[in-house]
């Protein structure tokens, strides 16, 4: 049973960035908007937005440490390649697939892989909550994102420093278990990975030792561009 992450912010606040730390040997990155990572190191990489690949591709369990960057726009970009369908079968179809990825993530892979999943943020209708955008009001009307994770971290940045919020102040939807992290830490994600994997007891990140076999689904989508 593996875990998934969910990790959001504002855009500029170092979601992507976070990433600096790991080597390549450790991480397996699907890139879902195809823009370049904001630092030079090379780390392995998949250009797609396709929800169903990704997890057909997370179910091979070759690696024990993926991130997904940027999650949300995965939905964004499948609604606009239905923008000419009208009805609302598009919008349970994006939240079915997302939570697809989620359950792909928790029951098809082993204990010591953990997916994060990147996202931006939005303020909730009424104002009063900080929490994962998702590509509009009929998929949240779906499904809560932040009910999927164990473990969902925020981040903010005053100009200077970018850190990660732990725990909800009342109106984000931080959550992570006791004792895990501090309330504020830095937004560093080889940190956080390491840190998951000590509370968990799990293997370090890198290529799956502990791989299991897993039922592969098959299908002909394909990986766009």
């Amino acid at each position: 049973m593996g875990i998934p992450v969910g990790i959001y912010a504002k855009s500029g606040a170092g979601k992507s960035y976070s990433m600096h730390d790991f080597e390549p040997g450790e991480i397996a990155i699907y890139n879902v908007s195809g823009k370049p990572l904001p630092f030079p190191k090379k780390l392995p990489m998949v250009k797609t937005s396709d929800m169903r690949w990704i997890a057909n591709d997370i179910r091979k369990n070759a690696m024990n440490c993926y991130v997904i960057d940027d999650a949300g726009l995965a939905m964004t970009f499948f609604l606009f390649g239905k923008l000419n369908e009208t009805g609302y079968g598009k919008f349970t179809e994006v939240a079915k697939q997302f939570y697809d990825l989620v359950q792909t993530v928790i029951r098809d892979t082993s204990d010591d892989t953990i997916v994060y999943f990147l996202m931006h943020n939005e303020r909730s209708e009424d104002g009063s909550e900080i929490k994962m955008k998702t590509a509009g009001k009929m998929i949240d009307s779906q499904i809560s994102l932040e009910a999927l994770f164990t473990i969902v971290l925020y981040g903010i940045t005053d100009g200077r420093r970018h850190v990660f919020q732990t725990q909800s102040d009342g109106v984000t939807t931080a959550k992570s278990p006791v004792g895990m992290f501090d309330e504020e830490i830095d937004n560093d994600l080889k940190a956080v990975d390491t840190a998951i994997r000590k509370y968990y007891g799990l293997a370090v990140a890198g290529k799956n030792q502990a791989k299991k076999p897993t039922a592969t689904v098959e299908t002909t989508d394909k990986v766009p561009g």
